[in-house]
């Protein structure tokens, strides 16, 4: 950690509609994975809290929910969550996708910017998916709608153009000390990055209805010598759901726990012997008391 004077050290969050890539982008800036990602939307539902440090300076980045319209009180949530970090950090990243169309989501999002004076990058992500005329069309039209501090095109998939994001996002972070020491990655606690580990495997493999209604719990995680005893119980709303998750003779339930146990063994850097259960919880997302259970609650939202 360095006491330079021109050491820098900030906040940056990444915003944007649902599934635009902001978890797989900040993955891929601190080098490892703790935040879930899925080909369906609303796969980050806390402020996820990572940590990007170099000789330059520290960069704490808050990859919040994806800003949308909420159907539910997890929704709201979601959504309260996002809203609130904008006025909190130095600097906004965000995402959107190489396109000249701008929808009522994007144009929600450009009302809550031009609430805040905070500088926004506006990050053109997926790239590598078009031709560079289509960025540049992308690029021109966003202009229109918003002054951005920058424009920075990146494919966070092929880590094209990171680096040049990292500076300028470096640019906007005011001088001074770190605040976390430099082998801190991230702010979560282990049953937390556990848990979310599970999830993502179940959103992959399960049907399109399901995933929203699912949230995991870590019963207990004790350490051996070499390994650790994992017991989880993956949360759903309905019985019909439940014998989706277990699958044929447990077959499901199996290959959920087969694919998350690989994350798990890498960031915990020792073997995990990973145990599954499936319990209902009706209605759970538009529950107060079951939210705050599953660790959805308002201490990290400042009115």
């Amino acid at each position: 950690m360095s006491n330079d004077k021109a050491y820098k050290s900030g906040f940056a969050t990444l915003i944007g509609r649902p599934n635009v890539g902001k978890s797989t982008l900040m993955n891929h800036l601190i080098g490892q994975k703790i935040a879930i990602t899925s080909n369906k939307p609303q796969t980050t539902r806390n402020k996820i809290q990572t940590v990007y440090t170099s000789d330059e300076g520290q960069i704490v980045f808050l990859d919040t929910p994806g800003i949308h319209k909420a159907k539910n009180k997890l929704g709201n949530y979601m959504v309260s969550v996002a809203q609130h970090t904008l006025s909190e950090v130095d600097v906004v990243l965000w995402l959107v996708e190489p396109t000249t169309f701008i929808g009522a989501g994007e144009h929600h999002i450009i009302e809550q910017l031009k609430k805040t004076k905070t500088p926004v990058i506006l990050v053109i992500n997926k790239v590598d998916t078009v031709e560079p005329i289509e960025v540049a069309k992308a690029i021109e039209t966003y202009c229109k709608e918003y002054d951005f501090a920058e424009i920075v095109p990146v494919s966070a998939l092929k880590e094209k153009n990171t680096d040049e994001l990292l500076k300028c996002i470096f640019k906007y972070l005011p001088y001074g000390e770190a605040f976390y020491d430099e082998d801190t990655i991230t702010d979560q606690p282990m049953r937390q990055i556990v848990a979310e580990l599970i999830r993502e495997k179940a959103l992959r493999l399960l049907s399109d209805e399901i995933p929203h209604g699912i949230a995991v719990t870590i019963e207990s995680m004790k350490y051996r010598q070499h390994i650790v005893d994992i017991e989880a119980t993956i949360i759903c709303e309905r019985d019909s759901h439940k014998g989706i998750i277990i699958g044929k003779g447990g077959s499901m339930l199996k290959q959920i726990g087969s694919k998350a146990r690989p994350d798990i063994e890498d960031m915990l850097e020792m073997q995990a012997n990973l145990q599954l259960w499936v319990k209902v919880k009706k209605d759970w997302r538009d529950s107060d008391t079951l939210l705050k259970n599953f660790g959805y609650n308002e201490r990290d939202i400042r009115e």
